[in-house]
Protein backbone atom coordinates (compact mmCIF):
# COMPACT_ATOMS: atom_id res chain seq x y z
CA UNK A 1 0.00 0.00 0.00
CA UNK A 2 1.53 3.01 -0.89
CA UNK A 3 2.41 5.52 1.50
CA UNK A 4 1.31 8.49 -0.58
CA UNK A 5 -2.00 7.31 -0.93
CA UNK A 6 -4.45 9.14 0.80
CA UNK A 7 -6.15 6.97 3.45
CA UNK A 8 -9.30 7.75 5.04
CA UNK A 9 -10.23 6.79 8.55
CA UNK A 10 -13.55 4.54 8.18
CA UNK A 11 -12.90 2.39 11.69
CA UNK A 12 -12.41 5.69 13.50
CA UNK A 13 -16.28 6.69 13.28
CA UNK A 14 -16.92 2.61 14.43
CA UNK A 15 -18.30 3.44 17.31
CA UNK A 16 -20.31 6.17 16.13
CA UNK A 17 -21.42 4.10 13.61
CA UNK A 18 -22.28 1.45 15.68
CA UNK A 19 -24.43 3.32 17.94
CA UNK A 20 -26.43 4.58 14.56
CA UNK A 21 -26.78 1.35 13.46
CA UNK A 22 -28.01 0.00 16.66
CA UNK A 23 -30.33 2.93 16.97
CA UNK A 24 -31.60 2.22 13.31
CA UNK A 25 -32.31 -1.43 14.45
CA UNK A 26 -34.27 -0.27 17.69
CA UNK A 27 -36.62 1.45 15.64
CA UNK A 28 -37.13 -0.94 13.27
CA UNK A 29 -37.61 -3.97 15.31
CA UNK A 30 -40.38 -1.76 17.64
CA UNK A 31 -42.06 -0.92 14.64
CA UNK A 32 -42.27 -4.50 13.51
CA UNK A 33 -43.06 -5.46 16.91
CA UNK A 34 -45.97 -3.00 17.13
CA UNK A 35 -46.89 -2.43 13.79
CA UNK A 36 -45.81 -5.52 12.45
CA UNK A 37 -45.91 -5.68 8.34
CA UNK A 38 -48.38 -4.18 6.19
CA UNK A 39 -48.94 -7.29 3.74
CA UNK A 40 -50.49 -7.57 0.43
CA UNK A 41 -52.86 -9.66 -0.97
CA UNK A 42 -50.09 -12.30 -1.58
CA UNK A 43 -50.17 -13.00 1.51
CA UNK A 44 -53.45 -12.02 3.40
CA UNK A 45 -55.53 -13.44 0.65
CA UNK A 46 -58.71 -11.60 -0.69
CA UNK A 47 -59.94 -11.37 -4.64
CA UNK A 48 -58.19 -9.44 -7.88
CA UNK A 49 -60.51 -7.62 -10.63
CA UNK A 50 -58.83 -7.06 -14.13
CA UNK A 51 -61.09 -4.17 -15.67
CA UNK A 52 -60.34 -2.99 -19.14
CA UNK A 53 -61.02 0.42 -20.41
CA UNK A 54 -60.96 1.44 -23.75
CA UNK A 55 -59.42 4.85 -22.93
CA UNK A 56 -56.16 4.98 -20.35
CA UNK A 57 -57.59 5.05 -16.94
CA UNK A 58 -57.70 7.65 -14.14
CA UNK A 59 -56.36 5.50 -11.08
CA UNK A 60 -57.24 7.71 -8.58
CA UNK A 61 -60.79 7.92 -9.86
CA UNK A 62 -61.15 4.56 -9.46
CA UNK A 63 -59.71 4.26 -6.14
CA UNK A 64 -62.21 6.99 -5.27
CA UNK A 65 -65.39 5.70 -6.65
CA UNK A 66 -64.25 2.38 -5.11
CA UNK A 67 -64.33 4.18 -1.72
CA UNK A 68 -67.47 5.97 -2.45
CA UNK A 69 -69.01 2.50 -2.60
CA UNK A 70 -67.56 0.24 0.37
CA UNK A 71 -64.82 -0.87 -1.02
CA UNK A 72 -62.44 0.60 1.30
CA UNK A 73 -58.42 -0.16 1.12
CA UNK A 74 -58.73 -1.63 -2.62
CA UNK A 75 -55.06 -1.51 -4.22
CA UNK A 76 -55.54 -0.40 -7.68
CA UNK A 77 -52.74 -0.17 -9.93
CA UNK A 78 -51.83 -0.63 -13.84
CA UNK A 79 -51.96 -4.22 -15.22
CA UNK A 80 -49.32 -3.76 -17.81
CA UNK A 81 -51.19 -1.53 -20.34
CA UNK A 82 -52.88 2.12 -18.89
CA UNK A 83 -56.21 0.70 -19.97
CA UNK A 84 -55.78 -2.42 -18.15
CA UNK A 85 -56.79 -1.99 -14.34
CA UNK A 86 -56.05 -4.57 -11.40
CA UNK A 87 -58.08 -4.12 -8.42
CA UNK A 88 -56.89 -6.28 -5.07
CA UNK A 89 -59.51 -6.18 -2.60
CA UNK A 90 -59.07 -8.54 0.91
CA UNK A 91 -62.29 -9.81 1.27
CA UNK A 92 -63.67 -13.49 -0.08
CA UNK A 93 -64.90 -13.75 -3.71
CA UNK A 94 -68.95 -13.73 -4.33
CA UNK A 95 -70.61 -14.38 -7.45
CA UNK A 96 -71.97 -11.02 -7.94
CA UNK A 97 -68.50 -9.31 -6.62
CA UNK A 98 -67.19 -8.24 -10.52
CA UNK A 99 -70.62 -7.16 -10.98
CA UNK A 100 -70.23 -4.53 -8.14
CA UNK A 101 -67.36 -3.31 -8.77
CA UNK A 102 -68.27 -2.52 -12.57
CA UNK A 103 -71.28 -1.04 -11.19
CA UNK A 104 -69.56 1.29 -8.87
CA UNK A 105 -67.06 1.88 -11.66
CA UNK A 106 -69.81 2.87 -14.43
CA UNK A 107 -71.51 5.42 -11.98
CA UNK A 108 -71.86 8.63 -13.35
CA UNK A 109 -69.18 8.22 -16.32
CA UNK A 110 -69.14 7.55 -19.82
CA UNK A 111 -66.36 5.20 -19.88
CA UNK A 112 -66.59 1.60 -21.06
CA UNK A 113 -65.24 -0.92 -19.61
CA UNK A 114 -65.57 -4.48 -18.42
CA UNK A 115 -64.51 -7.37 -16.11
CA UNK A 116 -61.60 -9.53 -17.70
CA UNK A 117 -61.01 -11.93 -14.78
CA UNK A 118 -62.09 -12.40 -11.08
CA UNK A 119 -59.25 -14.61 -8.70
CA UNK A 120 -59.60 -15.45 -5.61
CA UNK A 121 -56.03 -16.02 -3.41
CA UNK A 122 -56.87 -18.21 -0.20
CA UNK A 123 -55.36 -16.89 3.02
CA UNK A 124 -54.25 -20.43 3.03
CA UNK A 125 -51.52 -19.74 0.05
CA UNK A 126 -50.74 -16.70 1.31
CA UNK A 127 -50.00 -18.25 5.04
CA UNK A 128 -47.74 -20.70 2.96
CA UNK A 129 -45.99 -18.23 1.09
CA UNK A 130 -45.32 -15.85 4.61
CA UNK A 131 -43.59 -19.33 5.90
CA UNK A 132 -41.43 -20.20 2.86
CA UNK A 133 -40.11 -16.92 2.11
CA UNK A 134 -39.23 -16.24 5.82
CA UNK A 135 -37.42 -20.03 5.92
CA UNK A 136 -36.02 -19.16 2.55
CA UNK A 137 -34.23 -16.18 4.73
CA UNK A 138 -32.90 -17.86 7.14
CA UNK A 139 -31.99 -20.80 5.05
CA UNK A 140 -30.38 -18.25 2.76
CA UNK A 141 -27.86 -16.41 5.87
CA UNK A 142 -27.08 -20.15 7.03
CA UNK A 143 -25.61 -21.04 3.64
CA UNK A 144 -23.74 -17.63 3.65
CA UNK A 145 -22.19 -18.17 6.64
CA UNK A 146 -20.77 -21.46 5.80
CA UNK A 147 -19.75 -20.17 2.86
CA UNK A 148 -17.87 -17.30 3.67
CA UNK A 149 -16.56 -19.56 6.78
CA UNK A 150 -15.04 -21.79 3.92
CA UNK A 151 -13.68 -19.46 2.07
CA UNK A 152 -12.19 -16.84 4.58
CA UNK A 153 -12.55 -17.28 8.40
CA UNK A 154 -15.12 -18.06 10.89
CA UNK A 155 -14.39 -13.90 12.21
CA UNK A 156 -15.50 -12.90 8.75
CA UNK A 157 -18.42 -15.16 8.38
CA UNK A 158 -19.84 -13.67 11.71
CA UNK A 159 -19.07 -10.33 10.48
CA UNK A 160 -20.48 -10.73 7.10
CA UNK A 161 -23.98 -12.47 8.53
CA UNK A 162 -24.23 -9.34 11.11
CA UNK A 163 -23.92 -7.07 7.59
CA UNK A 164 -27.04 -8.62 6.28
CA UNK A 165 -29.09 -9.49 8.89
CA UNK A 166 -28.48 -5.87 9.48
CA UNK A 167 -29.96 -5.28 6.44
CA UNK A 168 -32.54 -7.13 6.37
CA UNK A 169 -34.18 -6.03 9.53
CA UNK A 170 -33.69 -2.19 8.43
CA UNK A 171 -35.35 -2.65 5.12
CA UNK A 172 -38.56 -4.79 7.05
CA UNK A 173 -38.54 -1.85 9.33
CA UNK A 174 -38.88 0.93 7.00
CA UNK A 175 -41.63 -1.02 5.29
CA UNK A 176 -43.33 -1.32 8.90
CA UNK A 177 -43.00 2.69 9.81
CA UNK A 178 -44.14 4.04 6.71
CA UNK A 179 -46.92 1.30 6.31
CA UNK A 180 -45.66 -0.14 2.56
CA UNK A 181 -47.49 -2.73 1.09
CA UNK A 182 -45.57 -6.30 1.69
CA UNK A 183 -46.06 -8.43 -1.29
CA UNK A 184 -44.34 -10.87 -2.88
CA UNK A 185 -42.04 -8.59 -5.32
CA UNK A 186 -41.37 -6.94 -1.82
CA UNK A 187 -39.66 -10.50 -0.49
CA UNK A 188 -37.85 -11.06 -3.87
CA UNK A 189 -36.32 -7.16 -3.35
CA UNK A 190 -35.50 -8.40 0.07
CA UNK A 191 -33.61 -12.24 -1.03
CA UNK A 192 -31.86 -9.40 -3.94
CA UNK A 193 -30.74 -7.19 -1.24
CA UNK A 194 -29.10 -9.93 0.42
CA UNK A 195 -27.12 -11.23 -2.26
CA UNK A 196 -26.01 -7.35 -3.19
CA UNK A 197 -25.02 -7.15 -0.15
CA UNK A 198 -22.87 -10.09 0.32
CA UNK A 199 -21.46 -9.49 -2.59
CA UNK A 200 -19.94 -5.51 -1.52
CA UNK A 201 -19.19 -7.47 1.53
CA UNK A 202 -17.00 -10.36 0.11
CA UNK A 203 -14.97 -7.83 -2.26
CA UNK A 204 -14.38 -6.10 0.68
CA UNK A 205 -13.25 -8.91 2.38
CA UNK A 206 -10.87 -10.10 -0.19
CA UNK A 207 -9.12 -7.27 -0.17
CA UNK A 208 -8.70 -6.89 3.56
CA UNK A 209 -7.81 -10.65 3.45
CA UNK A 210 -4.89 -9.84 1.17
CA UNK A 211 -3.83 -7.36 3.19
CA UNK A 212 -3.59 -8.78 5.97
CA UNK A 213 -0.79 -11.14 4.41
CA UNK A 214 1.22 -8.71 2.35
CA UNK A 215 1.44 -5.93 4.47
CA UNK A 216 3.87 -6.20 7.46
CA UNK A 217 4.15 -3.48 10.94
CA UNK A 218 0.61 -2.20 10.05
CA UNK A 219 -2.30 -2.54 12.64
CA UNK A 220 -5.67 -4.47 12.13
CA UNK A 221 -7.18 -1.40 12.09
CA UNK A 222 -4.74 0.73 9.53
CA UNK A 223 -5.03 -2.91 7.24
CA UNK A 224 -9.22 -2.32 7.36
CA UNK A 225 -9.21 1.03 6.89
CA UNK A 226 -6.24 0.66 3.70
CA UNK A 227 -8.77 -2.37 2.18
CA UNK A 228 -11.73 0.04 2.31
CA UNK A 229 -10.36 2.80 0.69
CA UNK A 230 -8.50 0.70 -1.86
CA UNK A 231 -12.42 -0.38 -2.46
CA UNK A 232 -14.28 2.62 -2.44
CA UNK A 233 -14.36 3.60 -5.70
CA UNK A 234 -15.48 0.10 -7.20
CA UNK A 235 -17.94 0.51 -4.31
CA UNK A 236 -19.44 3.77 -5.07
CA UNK A 237 -19.29 3.41 -8.96
CA UNK A 238 -21.40 -0.06 -8.64
CA UNK A 239 -23.88 1.28 -6.11
CA UNK A 240 -23.99 4.45 -8.15
CA UNK A 241 -24.91 2.60 -11.58
CA UNK A 242 -27.66 0.62 -9.51
CA UNK A 243 -29.38 3.46 -8.14
CA UNK A 244 -29.53 4.86 -11.23
CA UNK A 245 -31.27 1.96 -12.77
CA UNK A 246 -33.52 1.63 -9.69
CA UNK A 247 -34.87 5.36 -9.89
CA UNK A 248 -35.80 4.42 -13.51
CA UNK A 249 -37.68 1.85 -12.33
CA UNK A 250 -39.13 3.04 -9.15
CA UNK A 251 -40.45 6.39 -11.03
CA UNK A 252 -41.38 4.83 -14.52
CA UNK A 253 -41.89 1.19 -13.80
CA UNK A 254 -45.48 1.33 -12.53
CA UNK A 255 -47.04 0.36 -9.52
CA UNK A 256 -46.64 -3.65 -9.75
CA UNK A 257 -42.93 -3.23 -9.15
CA UNK A 258 -42.78 0.11 -6.86
CA UNK A 259 -42.78 -1.79 -3.81
CA UNK A 260 -39.75 -4.25 -5.32
CA UNK A 261 -37.82 -0.54 -6.26
CA UNK A 262 -38.48 0.57 -3.31
CA UNK A 263 -36.82 -2.21 -1.23
CA UNK A 264 -33.91 -2.57 -3.63
CA UNK A 265 -33.26 1.24 -3.65
CA UNK A 266 -33.42 1.22 0.56
CA UNK A 267 -31.04 -1.88 0.74
CA UNK A 268 -28.43 -0.15 -2.16
CA UNK A 269 -28.08 2.38 0.96
CA UNK A 270 -28.05 0.15 3.54
CA UNK A 271 -26.33 -2.76 2.05
CA UNK A 272 -23.38 -0.39 1.33
CA UNK A 273 -23.06 1.12 4.34
CA UNK A 274 -22.81 -2.07 6.23
CA UNK A 275 -20.09 -3.24 4.21
CA UNK A 276 -18.07 -0.67 5.57
CA UNK A 277 -19.16 -0.06 8.60
CA UNK A 278 -21.25 -3.74 10.28
CA UNK A 279 -18.89 -6.32 8.22
CA UNK A 280 -15.68 -4.29 9.22
CA UNK A 281 -16.41 -3.15 12.55
CA UNK A 282 -17.53 -7.05 13.45
CA UNK A 283 -13.83 -7.67 12.81
CA UNK A 284 -12.53 -5.76 14.31
CA UNK A 285 -14.36 -6.34 17.29
CA UNK A 286 -13.79 -9.70 17.22
CA UNK A 287 -10.18 -8.82 17.20
CA UNK A 288 -8.96 -9.95 13.96
CA UNK A 289 -5.55 -10.27 13.12
CA UNK A 290 -2.95 -11.36 10.68
CA UNK A 291 -2.33 -14.81 12.19
CA UNK A 292 -6.03 -15.85 11.56
CA UNK A 293 -5.31 -15.71 7.84
CA UNK A 294 -2.19 -17.75 7.68
CA UNK A 295 -2.19 -21.26 6.51
CA UNK A 296 -0.53 -23.64 8.93
CA UNK A 297 2.75 -23.72 8.58
CA UNK A 298 3.97 -27.23 8.01
CA UNK A 299 6.84 -28.81 10.19
CA UNK A 300 10.19 -27.52 9.42
CA UNK A 301 8.78 -25.08 7.10
CA UNK A 302 10.86 -21.38 8.03
CA UNK A 303 8.26 -19.26 8.94
CA UNK A 304 9.90 -16.80 6.96
CA UNK A 305 8.87 -18.15 4.04
CA UNK A 306 5.70 -18.35 4.60
CA UNK A 307 3.80 -15.49 2.33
Amino acid sequence: MSKEAKIYNFMGRRKLAAGFSIVMLLVALGSLAINGLQFGLDFTGGTQIEVGYEKPANLQDIRDRLETAGFEGAVVVFFGEETDVLIRLQRAVDPGLGDEILAALKKDTASNMSVRRVEFVGPQVGEELKNDGGIGMLFALAVVMLYVAMRFQYKFSVGAVAALIHDVIIVLGVFSVLHLDFDLTVLAAVLAVIGYSLNDTIVVFDRIRENFRKLRGETPTEVINGSLTQTLDRTLITSGTTIMVLLALFYFGGEMIHGFATALLIGIFVGTYSSIYVASNVLLSMNISKEDLMPPVKEGEDLDEVP
